[in-house]
């Protein structure tokens, strides 16, 4: 087992940080109030959202066996919660967390 000493964990921590803040903050820094964004990269704040999603669905629901098990029911119904809470609420956090609440419950205490 490979362990680390105290001032590694620090220096690894402490450059994590400065990744993490650096992809966070250099937008902000880069198009100002002042400084219009690129068409692009208008686009692509439009688009990456909602592409995301579906792949984040996609990753979700790949290892499903429609022919075995519960058969992708506690899947599927989780998912129209999820779609049902979003239409209603129109908010990807409370959408997201509804449908992943129901799904630990579906797949915990009924299937």
């Amino acid at each position: 087992m490979i362990t680390m000493t105290t001032t590694q964990i620090l220096i690894s921590i402490a450059l994590l940080t400065l990744g993490t803040m650096l992809t966070r903050f250099l937008p902000f820094v880069i198009f100002n109030e002042k400084t219009q964004p690129p068409k692009f990269i208008q686009y692509l704040g439009n688009v990456l959202p909602a592409a995301i999603f579906s792949m984040l669905v996609v990753y979700c629901l790949k290892n499903v066996q429609l022919f075995g098990g519960s058969h992708g029911l506690p899947e599927f119904i989780a998912i129209a919660i999820t779609t049902a809470l979003h239409l209603w609420k129109r908010q990807m956090l409370l959408s997201i967390a509804g449908g992943t609440v129901a799904y630990m419950l579906l797949v915990q205490i009924v299937f």
